[in-house]
């Protein structure tokens, strides 16, 4: 990936000493993604801005929680954050590595490469003992004043709707991976979203978003791969070739994108996010659900 002074990024994590010894240099652009009550934590990585999935990051208009706003949008928000085209972003969150994946993968559907995620987020960053701000007023609305070029440039297929799930779901050269947990997967509890139905898409593989971690970090690379393998290849009989095409999802479009990521590092290369996901599709609605798992 090319990047601006603070040095290229290795790839689509990075970890807390690498963002350390670049930020006393300088930069990159640090934006601050949580969500839930993470959104209120009073620790910050110093000059963090706010990347607001919850408020402005995600499109208000629409009935759906976390949905990707437009272009147009997406673009203002970025520019009143202070970046720039030619800034390189880490993003991360409070949780770990949750919904600093979501803002990943937003930006790099909005043709934005110049971005990895903070492997192990906020705890990582403090377990290693470095600087963070403590007040809660501290994280940076923008860019100290400046405004950004950011120009968003869509890219399609990053973010699908149901229509284009639907047909993963019928296409042996594809697979749908829902990160739910397991038992709202297999619909033996209650959606935490009033009036979803119990269950999952038929045909569906479920990888819950923290297996595929450890201790809040991403599991390396080989291990990813083999559990996706694994997954994968329950499909169907050992001559069916491992999917090319990969749709992920999971309760609001946030953690289908630790998948996505996860599978990223994992070398597949197509890979597309249900946006609606099961906010969507679990709504009372002719779109068929199964339960079990």
């Amino acid at each position: 990936m090319a990047a601006d002074g603070s040095g290229s990024l290795p790839g689509p994590l990075v970890g807390p000493a690498w963002l350390a010894t670049r930020l006393a240099a300088g930069g990159p652009v640090v934006l601050d993604a949580s969500v839930g009550a993470h959104r209120a934590a009073a620790r910050r990585i110093p000059g963090a801005r706010r990347f607001d999935i919850d408020g402005v990051m995600s499109d208000a208009t629409v009935p759906l929680p976390h949905t990707m706003p437009g272009a147009h949008r997406f673009t203002e928000e970025m520019r009143a954050l202070g970046v720039d085209g030619t800034d390189t972003v880490v993003v991360y969150d409070a949780a770990g590595v949750y919904s600093s994946a979501r803002a990943w993968w937003m930006l790099r559907a909005m043709g934005f490469d110049r971005v990895a995620v903070l492997d192990g987020g906020l705890p990582a960053w403090t377990a290693a003992g470095l600087p963070v701000d403590e007040a809660e007023e501290r994280i940076a609305p923008g860019g100290a004043g400046h405004t950004g070029d950011f120009t968003a440039r869509p890219r399609e297929g990053m973010l699908v709707g149901r229509g284009a799930v639907a047909a993963a779901l019928a296409d042996p050269g594809s697979a749908v991976l829902d990160a739910r947990s397991r038992e709202r997967f297999a619909g033996t509890v209650a959606e935490p979203r009033p009036g979803l139905r119990r269950g999952h898409m038929p045909g569906a593989l479920n990888l819950p978003f923290g297996e595929i971690q450890r201790d809040g970090r991403m599991l390396p690379a080989p291990e990813l791969r083999a559990v996706f393998g694994a997954l994968l290849g329950e499909r169907g009989p050992d001559s069916e070739p491992e999917p090319e095409r990969l749709v992920v999802s999971c309760g609001s479009g946030v953690t289908a994108c630790v998948l996505a990521l996860g599978a990223e590092l994992a070398g597949y290369t197509e890979v597309s996010v249900y946006d609606g996901s099961w906010s969507e599709w679990g709504r009372p609605s002719e779109l068929p659900v199964v339960t079990g798992p």
